[in-house]
């Protein structure tokens, strides 16, 4: 999409338009009213020398490169802030012209160092270009005056440098920190000759506001701001576009390359989810691909007190293979299962589905989308009959009030966030459901017009009041329900939410949230024209997970809030392929396209395709694998991008069922805590080597690329083939679109989706796609449900199991930060960990001062389930009685404290309430004590006590 000045020129112009016709340098050009006299002559095919105008940003006027001469019209107008007009005769290039642009551009150059050969952005320089451009040749300036030319420059940001003596003050990186991220980190300080980009308060780089998502550097034309690896390096040679594989947004990346090697990751300005911005993480925090932790040979061992012995990929897949088929004759078809991470492929998910099911031969399998969105799937498929979002991110600029309840899009989604902030800004209102004050309740230049900072587990209290209020003061859209939902389901809801336990006067001293705040927030999105919901694990990761989506849908069908740009109910998936994960039918219970393994229909598909008998009984989720190892009947596991031990609840639970285990196979880049309780070891390869698709938060199936070759030797999928093919069922695959025609065969909403079509399309398309949709469906639920008639369900609020005690007096409850990601695996191979490099606990101030606790002082957390130390972060962000930490470090030990509390429809683990004590401390805790033993002698095991092959031979 072309923006300039708010206007999309990517779109065909439409009859009803407002147009203007104008004469530029003799052509005449018709544009719509408001266009600049820059784009309607880029329009004419006449390009205008520009420093600080780009396309993504506002136009701004400060280069002076741009002027022009206009009929009528006294001096020089920039084309860049001057709207076209009716009959104007605009002359692009003149004598006087030249000599002016020439004038300008030298004096650029007269303060600028004399190192273009030498220069990192050498070739790829747009002050070197417009040099060429205006055709200057000679500087009569020398530099005996005044220049800038000795500043120092900012080294501190690990990731790109800031060099002052190369900046020509046009104010693209201040004005895509504020209109791209949105987080007005850079200004222009001082005046004149002594202005200087600033960031913050004359800070560096690295203790100033600044995210490092990279806009700054991208809109940059000079070699002021340089990624470090570019100065390395120097300028790639070829390119590929990618998909991230850090969190739910998917954002399209250009792979700058050297070889094999990447220089840069430049997000794509046509990416479908991203539009040409970025975070940290996927801008930079991608050097763990070629981390030396990565594990790059195949191991065994019989026992996990046993050294690693190295072998070869047959050995390897053999050796797993016969452990299989051993455990299966000894206890049975159902003892073994596999386990697929949402950080996967579509491709890789569905091979280890299909593995399980036809190679295994039942159906336990499961993925990490169990302990994230399980509850998703289920509460949004029973009200509206599709488990998964319903809109385009692009949606919420149209949105005029915006609901985030359980969520923190800044930390956890930031390129979604910059774009919720732009309409936030525009003057959208917002309401946050948060037990957190996060950057969503308050940054630069937005504030929530409710923050309702409720009580860890008061999710579907607070919901209920909201209905309560919705219902009883008549602000549901009742034509919407009659003509799109069952009406008698809506009428027994409605007369539920009436209720005097469920108004918000009842509600309040249960949930923590004042009557008026419901009532105002509840009013404030109901009489929206548009209003729109967006979620995340605080809602599904609760014991009412699937009940508070399904009151989220209530919500939104009881308001009308469905099938429109502006609305819906969208869920913020944590990782890169949650929405993909769940659709390639990695669920115990559903084959791909969400249909049940017991549908005779779906199934003999499958069996025909497949060749093979299927189990028509749903197989083990994985908790129940952990309960069934416990008692000696679930005794293998494949496990495939998935570290368990650290992002399951209850630790303690978790390990104690992998040391039941007979045979564990880890297939993962790294040795991760999982893998210190394999018998077997199979390298996996990054997102820069893979081929295949990954499908994001709003449905988008966007192409991932191989940039690199795997540096292991295979692809995942390959070794899950190989795997097969050892155990005698065949899977002959060439390469990963044959495995999505195998998946568009199969599944519905999907019959229409190829690497081609997805390539025709621009890079991505979103499901469902097929014969009725064939560019697929941006919005979900137009004319109607995809059940036919939406469906209104009782949500009865119920505390959770785990309360506060003498004991235990505070609520636990977890989440994420910006710079880290999910178990940390990634990112804390990255210069990251410069941000954040552990795990704290916030408390309150009240809470900590009475217990004697002072900032980054050693404290004890202990639960029902187990113990652990972290430091103290002393804040108000959150409030007296509850406690926060982040799970990115392993030796925190998060999830040695989380119980085996779970949802009641979907197991989803209640990571966000767990009833704990604090206690200043001076070490330590017990298990953090062990995990340091267990884990350097695992360390030794997989590095200098590693056993090659010829030696295990002779030993």
């Amino acid at each position: 999409m072309n923006l300039l000045n708010g206007i999309d020129y990517g779109t065909p112009k439409r009859a009803s338009e407002n147009l203007v016709t104008l004469e530029i340098d003799g052509k005449t050009i018709s544009v719509p009213q408001g266009t600049s006299v820059m784009r309607a002559a880029a329009e004419a095919g006449i390009n205008v020398p520009k420093l600080c105008a780009t396309e993504s940003l506002e136009s701004f006027g400060s280069c002076r490169l741009c002027l022009v001469e206009i009929d009528g019209r006294r001096g020089y107008p920039a084309s860049c802030t001057t709207p076209a007009e009716a009959g104007m005769k605009v002359r692009t290039q003149t004598p006087k012209l030249a000599d002016i642009r020439r004038g300008v551009m030298e004096l650029y150059i007269s303060d600028h160092p004399l190192d273009c050969l030498t220069c990192p952005a050498n070739g790829n320089c747009e002050l070197q270009d417009m040099a060429g451009v205006v055709g200057l040749r000679d500087v009569r300036y020398g530099y005996d005056g005044e220049n800038h030319l000795k500043m120092e420059k900012d080294e501190s940001n690990p990731y790109f440098t800031y060099d002052p003596s190369k900046c020509i003050v046009c104010n693209r990186c201040v004005r895509a920190c504020e209109e791209t991220q949105g987080t007005f980190a850079l200004t222009i300080d001082s005046r004149g000759f002594d202005s200087r980009v600033s960031p913050s308060q004359y800070e560096d780089f690295i203790d100033s506001e600044c995210v490092s998502c990279g806009a700054c550097v991208d809109a940059c034309p000079t070699a002021t701001l340089t990624e470090k690896t570019v100065i390395m390096m120097g300028q790639a040679e070829h390119s590929k576009i990618t998909t991230c594989a850090y969190c739910g947004v998917g954002c399209s990346f250009r792979a700058e390359m050297k070889g094999n090697e990447v220089v840069r990751m430049l997000p794509n300005p046509d990416g479908g989810a991203n539009q040409g911005h970025a975070c940290v993480k996927g801008r930079f925090a991608w050097g763990y691909a070629t981390h030396k932790d990565r594990m790059l040979k195949p191991m065994i061992r019989k026992k996990i007190s046993d050294p690693w012995q190295e072998v070869s990929w047959e050995e390897a897949i053999n050796y797993a293979a016969s452990e299989i088929k051993r455990i299966q004759a000894k206890y049975g078809r159902g003892s073994v299962g596999g386990l697929v991470s949402s950080r996967c492929t579509n491709e890789e998910g569905y091979l280890v589905q299909k593995l399980v099911r036809a190679a295994f031969g039942n159906n336990n399998v499961d993925t990490c989308a169990r302990v994230c969105h399980s509850p998703t799937g289920y509460g949004l498929k029973v009200t509206m009959g599709e488990s998964a979002g319903t809109q385009t991110f692009e949606s919420v600029m149209k949105s005029d009030c915006i609901l985030i309840i359980g969520a923190n899009p800044a930390s956890g989604h930031p390129v979604f966030a910059s774009m919720m902030k732009r309409r936030l800004r525009q003057g959208a209102n917002l309401i946050v459901v948060d037990p957190r004050e996060t950057e969503m309740v308050k940054s630069a230049h937005i504030k929530a017009d409710y923050h309702l900072k409720l009580k860890p587990g008061g999710n579907v209290g607070v919901v209920n009041a909201l209905a309560h209020v919705i219902v009883t003061e008549k602000l549901y859209k009742e034509e919407f329900i009659r003509e799109r939902c069952e009406w008698d389901s809506f009428q027994e809801w409605m007369e539920f939410v009436s209720l005097p336990e469920n108004s918000p006067e009842a509600m309040a001293p249960i949930v923590g949230v004042s009557a008026g705040d419901i009532r105002g927030a509840a009013r404030l999105y109901a009489k929206a024209k548009n209003g729109s919901i967006y979620y995340g694990l605080g809602v599904t990761e609760h014991a009412q997970g699937s009940t508070a989506v399904i009151g989220i849908a209530n919500l939104a069908m009881a308001t009308g809030n469905i099938g429109r740009e502006g609305v819906g109910v969208n869920p913020l998936r944590g990782q890169n392929n949650v929405q993909g994960s769940c659709d390639m039918g990695s669920f115990p219970h559903e084959l791909p396209g969400y249909r049940h393994v017991s549908d005779t229909t779906a199934r003999s598909e499958f069996e025909a395709a497949w060749n093979v008998k299927l189990d028509p009984e749903p197989g083990l989720r994985i908790p129940n694998m952990f309960d069934a190892a416990m008692e000696g009947t679930f005794m293998g596991l494949y496990c495939e991008g998935e570290d368990i031990v650290q992002s399951d609840p209850n630790t303690q639970h978790v390990t104690a069922a992998l040391e039941a285990m007979e045979c564990i196979i880890v297939q993962d880049i790294f040795l991760n805590e999982t893998a210190k309780y394999a018998h077997v070891f199979l390298p996996g390869s990054s997102f820069l080597e893979k081929d295949g698709t990954f499908t994001n938060a709003e449905r988008r199936i966007s192409r991932v690329r191989k940039v690199m070759p795997p540096k292991s030797g295979y692809g995942d999928w390959e070794v899950t083939q190989m795997l097969s093919n050892a155990l005698g069922y065949p899977m002959n695959y060439t390469h990963p679109r044959e495995i999505m025609d195998e998946i568009a065969a199969l599944t519905p909403t999907f019959t229409g989706v190829s690497f081609k079509r997805i390539d025709e399309l621009g890079g991505s398309i979103q499901w469902p796609c097929n014969a009725e949709a064939p560019e697929g469906t941006p919005t979900m639920h137009i004319d109607e449900f995809v059940r036919g008639k939406g469906r209104f369900i009782l949500t009865k609020y119920y505390g959770s199991g785990e309360r506060t005690s003498k004991d235990f007096p505070f609520i636990l409850t977890t989440g994420r930060i910006l710079s880290q990601y999910n178990v940390g695996a990634q990112t804390r191979r990255t210069f990251n960990n410069m941000w954040h490099s552990e795990d704290r606990l916030e408390i309150h101030p009240d809470d900590a001062a009475e217990r004697g606790i002072k900032q980054d002082d050693w404290v004890g957390i202990t639960s029902r389930a187990g113990q652990s130390v972290l430091r103290a972060e002393v804040t108000d962000r959150i409030q007296p009685g509850v406690v926060y930490t982040t799970f990115h470090f392993p030796e925190s030990g998060a999830n040695v404290i989380t119980t085996s509390s779970s949802d009641w429809a979907t197991n989803c683990p209640e990571y966000k309430v767990t009833a704990v004590q604090v206690t200043p401390v001076s070490q330590p805790s017990e298990w953090q004590r062990a995990y340091t033993r267990f884990n350097a002698e695992q360390e030794s095991f997989a590095s200098s006590k590693l056993i090659p092959r010829e030696a295990a031979a002779t030993k």
